[in-house]
C-alpha cells in the first residue's frame, strides 16, 4: 500500500478550509495596513510570503504535514503588478537574437550575498531543537543580508521555505555522487555556480548536470550549451538526458481508460546508458553496477505490453538522522537528485527505472517530500523536492521556465509580452490585431493586444457580457510556452554569432539522430500550434501553411518544435 494514502474530503471539511484561508487573507490585509514593510527599504507596502500549492492539512496519516515543503516566494506589491498591467498596455520593441544569450554570471553574481544557504557546523551530540534552532537563525541572518544589498522588487523569486532547504542538505550530505538536473532551454537559469562550488570543492564530491528535455531544442544548441558548461566549469560531468511515457493507447480509446494506461505505463528514455558510463568512470570499482547495467538490458527489451515489471522499493522519509557520511555505504552507490521545480526530476528517475514509480505533475513543487528510491540493488536515488536558488534573473522568465505555478501568476501579461519580445508570437499563432481587420505585421503590438487576440482566436469569452477573456488568453499562451509548444530557449554568451559553426558541429548531428530515434520509438507529440492555427482559419490561410512547410524544407514533419526554435 503507498504511504500517506488520502482519505476522503467531505464537503464540510472543505467550508472550513475556506473559512481558514478568508480568515487568513483578512489578517494579511490588515497587516498590510497597519504595519509598515522594513524588510523593503522603506517602502510603504509589506512583501508577505506567498505559500503556494497548499494542500487541506487533515486528508492525511496523523504526524505528516503536507504543507511542509510546499514553495515559499515573497509576494509582489500591489505597485509592482499595477505598474507592470500598465507596461503592458505600451507598444513592445522587438529584440534581436541576442537578448536570448544568457550567462551564470548575469544570473547569479558569484562571490555576492546571493550564495546560496549552506547548512551551519554541527556536531552529532547536539540535540534536535539545538540543531534545529541554530539552523532557524542562520537562515534568517542570510535572508537578512540579501535583502539589506538588494530590493525585493528587483530579486528574482527565491525559496523562503526553511524546511525545503534542510533537505537539499540533507541530500548533499548522503549523496556519493549529485545530480543536477537543468531544463535545455534555460541551463543558465538551473545552474547554480555556489551549488558548483559547494559540492566540488566543499564536499569534495562528484556533480553530473543533466540537461534534461533535449527533445524541445535545436541540436546545435544542445551542443552549445554542453561546450559552454564544460569550458566554464571543467569538473563537471555533463548527460543529455530525455523521458516520455510511452503511448500505447488508441485514438478512439475512452479517454478515462488512457488516463488509468499512462498512470502506471512505460517510460521510455534517452540517456541512462549515458548517465551509467558517468558513473562507472567516478566510481571507478568501488561499486559493483552490474546489476544497474542488468536491469537497463532487461528495460531495453521490447515492450511486451506489461507494465508492472519488478518491484521497486520506494522509501518516504519525514525524519532525518544526522551522520556523517560514510562514502559507497554498504557497498551502495547512493545518487542525490536535486534542482529547480518543473525541470523534470521526477521524470528522469521514471525514464530510469523505465516505469512510473514516483507522481509527476506540471505544476511546479509537485514532489513534497523526500524520497529514496533503489534503481538496483547497489544504486540508490535520493530525490529532493524542487527549490529555487537566489538571482537576479527577470521574474518573467522564471514564469516561461515553469518555476512559478501559473495558475498562481497574478498578472500574466507582462510575461507574455517578455515571452512576445523574443519569439514572434502574432506571427507564430497568426493572431489579427484587436483593432485592425489586417494581419498584424505594420499594426503596434502590446502585451494585451496579444493576449486579447488569442483569447477572439480560441473563442475565451466572459459568461455575462461575452468580452474576450483576456486574462484566460494569457494563462493560455504562458501554458504553451511551459509545455514546449512555444519554444523559447536561451542561449549561451556568443552563440548567435557563431550560430552556423555550432550548427555544423560534428556532435550536432549525433544529438539530432538521437532524437529522431527516441521520438520515433516514443510516438512523436502532436503538433499542437498547427492544429490551433487551422482551427477557425480559411483555405487560404491553409495554402500559406503549406508553402510555408516547403519553403521550411520540411522541418515541420521532423520535429514540430525546431520551426518555433528557430526565432
Amino acid at each position: 500500500m503507498p504511504p500517506h494514502r488520502k482519505k476522503p474530503f467531505s464537503a464540510k471539511q472543505k467550508k472550513e478550509q475556506l473559512k481558514a484561508k478568508k480568515e487568513r487573507k483578512r489578517q494579511r490585509t490588515q497587516h498590510d495596513d497597519d504595519s509598515p514593510n522594513s524588510a523593503n527599504n522603506g517602502s510603504e507596502e509589506d512583501t508577505d510570503v506567498l505559500k503556494l500549492n497548499e494542500q487541506p492539512a487533515n486528508i492525511t496519516e496523523k504526524g505528516y504535514d503536507p504543507n511542509r515543503y510546499r514553495l515559499h516566494f515573497a509576494q509582489d506589491t500591489k505597485k509592482a503588478i499595477n505598474k507592470r498591467k500598465e507596461e503592458a498596455s505600451q507598444p513592445l520593441t522587438f529584440l534581436p537574437e541576442e537578448a536570448l544569450e544568457l550567462d551564470t554570471d548575469d544570473v547569479y553574481r558569484p562571490g555576492s550575498v546571493l550564495d546560496m544557504p549552506k547548512r551551519p557546523p554541527w556536531r552529532h551530540n547536539m540535540s534536535k531543537h539545538e540543531l534545529l534552532s541554530r539552523e532557524e537563525a542562520y537562515f534568517k541572518r542570510y535572508l537578512d543580508d540579501i535583502l539589506a544589498q538588494h530590493r525585493v522588487d528587483e530579486l528574482s523569486y527565491v525559496e523562503l521555505n526553511l524546511e525545503t532547504w534542510r533537505q537539499l542538505w540533507r541530500v548533499l550530505e548522503m549523496s556519493d555522487i549529485v545530480l543536477l538536473i537543468t531544463d535545455i532551454r534555460h541551463p543558465a537559469l538551473h545552474f547554480s555556480p555556489a551549488l558548483y562550488n559547494y559540492v566540488t570543492r566543499d564536499l569534495g564530491k562528484a556533480l553530473v548536470v543533466v540537461l534534461n528535455k533535449i527533445d524541445l531544442a535545436p541540436p546545435a544548441l544542445v551542443v552549445a550549451w554542453t561546450d559552454y558548461l564544460k569550458n566554464k566549469f571543467p569538473e563537471l560531468h555533463i548527460v543529455h538526458f530525455t523521458s516520455f511515457p510511452k503511448d500505447s493507447t488508441e485514438r478512439n480509446e475512452d479517454p478515462r481508460k488512457a488516463i488509468n494506461k499512462r498512470r502506471k505505463g512505460a517510460y521510455s528514455a534517452m540517456g541512462p546508458q549515458q548517465l551509467l558510463q558517468v558513473c562507472e568512470e567516478i566510481v571507478q570499482g568501488q561499486v559493483d553496477l552490474a546489476s544497474w547495467h542488468r536491469d537497463m538490458v532487461e528495460d531495453s527489451a521490447p515492450d511486451t505490453g506489461d507494465a508492472t515489471g519488478s518491484e521497486v522499493k520506494v522509501e518516504h522519509e519525514e525524519d532525518f538522522s544526522y551522520k556523517a557520511h560514510q562514502k559507497y555505504r554498504d557497498g551502495v552507490l547512493t545518487i542525490g537528485c536535486c534542482g529547480y521545480p518543473n525541470v523534470g526530476k521526477s521524470s528522469l528517475i521514471n525514464g530510469l527505472i523505465g516505469r512510473k514509480v514516483v507522481s509527476v505533475s506540471k505544476t511546479p513543487g509537485h514532489t513534497k517530500h523526500f524520497q529514496t528510491i533503489f534503481l538496483a540493488p547497489t544504486v540508490k536515488l535520493c530525490d529532493c523536492p524542487g527549490l529555487v536558488f537566489p538571482s537576479l534573473i527577470p521574474k518573467p522568465l522564471q514564469i516561461l521556465a515553469g518555476i512559478y505555478p501559473i495558475a498562481q501568476v497574478r498578472e500574466p501579461y507582462s510575461v507574455v509580452g517578455y515571452l512576445t519580445q523574443r519569439i514572434p508570437l502574432h506571427t507564430l499563432l497568426r493572431l489579427t490585431h484587436p483593432n485592425d481587420d489586417a494581419p498584424g505585421e505594420g499594426s503596434k503590438w502590446s502585451a494585451y493586444d496579444i493576449c486579447e487576440a488569442w483569447a477572439l482566436k480560441r473563442g475565451f469569452l466572459t459568461a455575462r457580457v461575452s468580452r474576450p477573456d483576456v486574462y484566460r488568453g494569457a494563462n493560455s499562451i504562458l501554458r504553451l510556452a511551459v509545455e514546449g509548444r512555444l519554444c523559447l530557449c536561451t542561449r549561451p554568451p556568443g552563440y548567435t554569432v557563431h550560430k552556423e559553426c555550432w550548427e555544423l558541429h560534428p556532435q550536432t548531428r549525433e544529438i539530432a539522430e538521437l532524437q529522431e530515434y527516441h521520438r520515433r520509438s516514443v510516438g512523436c507529440p502532436s503538433d499542437l500550434l498547427a492544429e490551433l492555427s487551422q482551427e477557425s482559419d480559411g483555405e487560404e490561410e491553409e495554402d500559406s501553411e503549406d508553402e510555408g512547410e516547403e519553403e521550411e524544407g520540411g522541418l515541420a514533419t521532423q520535429n514540430p518544435f525546431l520551426l518555433l526554435a528557430d526565432d
